[in-house]
């Protein structure tokens, strides 16, 4: 499959997991659009085979207009692959009851919303090709569920969701699709974690901060971040990993990517729901009531 893959788009190009793969896609001699948020820094510059162009995925015109601009590029010829990578994290942090709603709505329209656009908007481009191919950037949040993140996970459950009916939609053209599930990933989303976390869960409601503190403050503050720093993968392993995963001749529904959520996806064709619930809670120190 590796050389079957001639034409390539990338969202969330600008830094992290979608970088990597630009460069290391365009290092194999695929020709590779990638998509950068207006604004944002990044070191990629347009070459031979990068074409660097400015898409915000929580914007329809603006997924609109870079699919425009990927098409005339191409002329005749297909995209071979999307990688939906684009999202963030730090949107909507905090236990559930205590989330602002229109912080809930903005990290949908990024993370969820904004595959579904890059789908809508290129996929005739890669109805052209004998062999085009969708990775959606799920999470391996959705086995997980961490605590404090509740709206992050619901928008990766969401992407799970869009791709397991893609894969029923788009199989009489031929065309693959599935959810990568990234662990914990050692990259600008998830570095100063102790710090970030400690941050972020105290900027909860003071109200609802002193309900949830006493039982999970150190789940969040601690545990969490101390799990990543200590199983979280390199951003070179998982691009390895992922590169690995382009070249498989089929895809699966899920393809799991880093050495923390690998385990986890074995648990989670082993166990029951409730037997994995009970594992998880008990691996990140989560109490229950006696």
């Amino acid at each position: 499959m590796a050389g079957q893959i001639k034409t390539a788009f990338i969202t969330g190009a600008n830094v992290g997991q979608g970088n990597l793969l630009t460069k290391a896609l365009a290092a194999r001699g695929v020709r590779v659009f990638a998509g950068v948020l207006p604004g944002a820094p990044t070191d990629l510059v347009d070459t031979n085979l990068i074409t660097v162009i400015d898409q915000d995925v929580s914007s329809t015109e603006s997924v609109r207009a870079s699919a425009e601009r990927v098409k005339a590029a191409l002329g005749d010829e297909p995209l071979d692959l999307l990688l939906n990578v684009a999202g963030v994290a730090n949107i909507a942090v905090g236990v559930i009851e205590g989330v602002k709603i229109e912080d809930v709505e903005r990290i949908f329209q990024i993370n969820t919303f904004g595959q579904l656009r890059v789908v809508q908007a290129f996929l005739p481009m890669l109805r052209k090709s004998k062999h085009g191919r969708i990775a959606n950037y799920s999470s391996g949040a959705i086995i997980a569920n961490p605590v404090g993140a509740g709206p992050y996970n619901m928008t990766k459950h969401a992407i799970h969701g869009m791709t397991l009916t893609l894969r029923h939609e788009l199989s009489a053209f031929g065309i693959e699709v599935t959810s990568i599930l990234p662990g914990g990933v050692l990259t600008g989303m998830s570095a100063n974690a102790h710090a970030n976390t400690r941050k972020t869960w105290n900027a909860q409601p003071a109200d609802v901060l002193a309900v949830y503190d006493p039982p999970l403050g150190n789940v969040v503050q601690h545990v969490l971040p101390d799990m990543l720093e200590k199983s979280g993968s390199t951003p070179d392993y998982a691009v390895a990993e992922m590169l690995k995963i382009i070249d498989l001749p089929k895809w699966k529904p899920i393809h799991y990517v880093g050495k923390d959520v690998k385990p986890m996806g074995l648990l989670r064709r082993l166990l029951s729901d409730s037997q994995l619930e009970k594992a998880i809670r008990s691996s990140f120190k989560i109490p229950a009531a006696a």
